[in-house]
């Protein structure tokens, strides 16, 4: 019996050994693809050498709001503060049972219109209408039944009148030049579909027209190593990515998107609690299945500061739609995965996806649990297993910081001493406990959700410091 133990856990050792090999030379590649770009693109900023365009790409901004009265606001001033000519401004109330609509009606004095809506997507029926012309950009709110956030941002594409728009976060507040950047891949290739965005929290920093006037790291612990975890996806993995049109997700906090694809693609999926993963791997398929040249880009420099969870039991919350979305998603278009069809997308990003985002926390579930069953036979070796978790763990940490320290370089952000020494003590706090809580999150999302799948996700949210 004891030479079965052995064999087995020997088996699971080997499995274990080549998945972190897998996952640290994925992340080694990222960070080093990641930081290259970015020095890269702030070296032709400070040589004045990028693409100056007197053209303008006409965007909507869509944003979809439920329960928001306590962001909303702040989030309409940015976004009649940016850099930019030719946009507008379109917020869907989804039923909310708060004063959402009302801030937004009395403050912005909007007034009541009959304007009719063409619904090339399927959404819940409005409610009412409101617009406003009293600002730089038209700004309309409409009111709808409550039909989730896919349903909303379809009722938003419906209403839009320019060829791309913009999908931001009822919580969020987009740089002064946001618009600019997240435009310029499609300036520079016209086959460009989708773009994303880089979302970075702002929970502790100060906004003052749309730039950042004061950086710094939240006090509390939770958003902090978010901050860390954000900064290692955005710039790291999406950028690699990016490398080979392999993208399978823009965050739903900030993208542009090509209108007429999208409706053709038949727009966001109400079904789904990924409804942003989902569209964009529904663009790949749609795109290749139809014989379109397309590009899904990733613009680093296009920057949305959005609030994160603050509390544990709000990221696992968080984690766990994200979880359940990426589920949906995955065996929805499940049909790609080691396709010819779908090149590097089918036999690249699904497979990454599928093993380190899908199933990884089964997998590093059943480490853990292989590690204490290993022990109680006395079947491990405890320095070596403990010597082995360490060096994991600061070879991630390290890989981690580079990515953080190198976005805040190369955005001229400044942080304080403090700052640096918060950041180096959490990142391996990060990658050695909140990594397994929230793995063990993400192993049970999939219990019950069906009861839950088309409901918005509940945040506590704060005023976001913005003048």
């Amino acid at each position: 019996m004891m030479d079965v133990f052995k064999l087995f856990f020997n088996y699971v050792g080997i499995f274990f050994v080549a998945y972190l090999i897998g996952y640290s030379t994925f992340l080694l590649l990222a960070v080093l693809v990641g930081s290259s770009e970015l020095y890269g693109t702030r070296r032709k900023r400070l040589l004045k050498n990028e693409i100056k365009e007197d053209i303008e790409v006409p965007v909507s901004i869509i944003v979809p709001a439920y329960n928001e009265e306590i962001t909303i606001g702040s989030t309409l001033l940015s976004l009649l503060e940016l850099e930019y000519k030719t946009y507008e401004i379109i917020i869907v109330d989804d039923g909310s049972t708060d004063k959402t609509a009302d801030i937004l009606i009395s403050n912005a004095q909007m007034h009541k219109t009959a304007k009719p809506i063409h619904k090339q997507l399927r959404c819940c029926s409005e409610e009412s209408v409101w617009e406003t012309f009293d600002y730089k950009v038209p700004v309309t709110l409409v009111c709808k039944k409550n039909g989730g956030k896919a349903d909303a941002l379809n009722m938003g594409i419906n209403i839009a009148r320019y060829p791309y728009y913009v999908c931001v976060d009822a919580d969020s507040i987009l740089q002064y030049d946001s618009l600019q950047e997240i435009v310029r891949p499609v300036l520079e290739n016209e086959n460009v579909v989708a773009v994303g965005g880089a979302v970075r929290p702002c929970n502790g920093c100060e906004i003052v027209n749309g730039r950042v006037k004061k950086y710094k790291l939240p006090r509390k612990i939770l958003p902090c190593m978010q901050v860390l975890e954000y900064d290692r996806s955005f710039l790291a993995a999406r950028l690699l990515f990016d490398k080979f049109n392999g993208s399978l997700i823009i965050s739903g906090a900030f993208g542009l998107f090509k209108k007429d694809v999208v409706i053709a693609a038949g727009g966001y999926d109400s079904q789904t609690m990924g409804e942003d993963m989902e569209l964009v791997v529904k663009l790949h398929v749609y795109c290749r299945e139809h014989g379109r040249k397309y590009l899904i880009r990733y613009a680093c420099n296009a920057i949305c500061w959005s609030q994160v969870p603050e509390s544990l039991k709000d990221l696992a919350g968080q984690r766990r739609r994200w979880h359940i979305g990426l589920f949906q998603s995955m065996m929805q278009h499940r049909r790609i995965l080691a396709n010819p069809k779908y090149g590097t997308v089918g036999f690249l990003s699904y497979i990454y996806f599928l093993i380190y985002e899908l199933f990884s926390p089964y997998i590093e579930v059943f480490g853990v649990l292989t590690i204490i069953t290993a022990f109680t036979v006395d079947l491990i070796n405890v320095p070596f297993m403990i010597l082995f978790f360490l060096i994991y763990a600061v070879y991630s940490s390290v890989l981690s910081l580079t990515a953080f320290f190198a976005r805040v370089q190369t955005t001229d952000l400044t942080i304080s001493f403090t700052d640096v020494l918060k950041a180096i003590a959490l990142c391996f706090f990060e990658t050695t406990v909140l990594r397994f809580i929230l793995a063990w999150v993400r192993m049970a999302a999939l219990i019950g959700y069906r009861k839950k799948k088309e409901t918005w996700g509940n945040i506590e949210r704060k005023k976001i410091q913005i003048k």
